[in-house]
């Protein structure tokens, strides 16, 4: 069957797929984790996991909140993945002294294995990013990105 437009399909003001910054934002994910996850086919962690790992490897502990937030994860599923990573010994899991309400979680000596051994293809990685995009224009789609992120919700 040939394909074509369909002129009823869509209205004239709203842009094409080609054009959708929604979709546009998921092609290109789906581009840079492509290699990320090539990279985390052996190391026995999944995307979410790597991602936890990263956040409290910058600042650790963390309150379960707060590396739900930085690691872009709802907090019923980082509450979920953080014991799955205790179990393994990639994180440990402690209550708050003052609010035992309150879930501390700080990377456990396995976690920090992981992410050492995996620094240098993680490097490789941005680098081959910076190389195909130029470093100025990384820098600034980084730049973009973060406007986009810090943008007020839409009522």
């Amino acid at each position: 069957m040939k394909e074509r437009r369909n002129p009823m399909a869509q209205p004239p003001d709203l842009p094409g797929t080609a054009r959708s910054l929604p979709i546009a934002l998921m092609r290109a994910r789906e581009n840079i984790m492509a290699p990320i996850r090539h990279m985390l086919a052996d190391t026995g962690v999944t995307e979410q996991q790597w991602r936890v790992l990263r956040v409290l490897a910058e600042t650790s502990p963390l309150d379960a909140s707060q590396v739900a937030e930085r690691a872009c994860l709802l907090l019923p599923s980082l509450t979920r993945i953080a014991r799955t990573m205790a179990d393994k010994g990639l994180i440990d899991m402690a209550q708050d002294a003052q609010d035992r309400r309150r879930q501390l979680l700080a990377i456990a000596p396995e976690g920090q294995r992981i992410l050492t051994d995996n620094h240098a293809q993680a490097v490789r990685i941005v680098e081959g990013f910076k190389a195909r995009l130029g470093n100025e224009d990384y820098e600034h789609l980084l730049d973009l990105l973060a406007t986009l992120s810090d943008l007020p919700p839409d009522p």
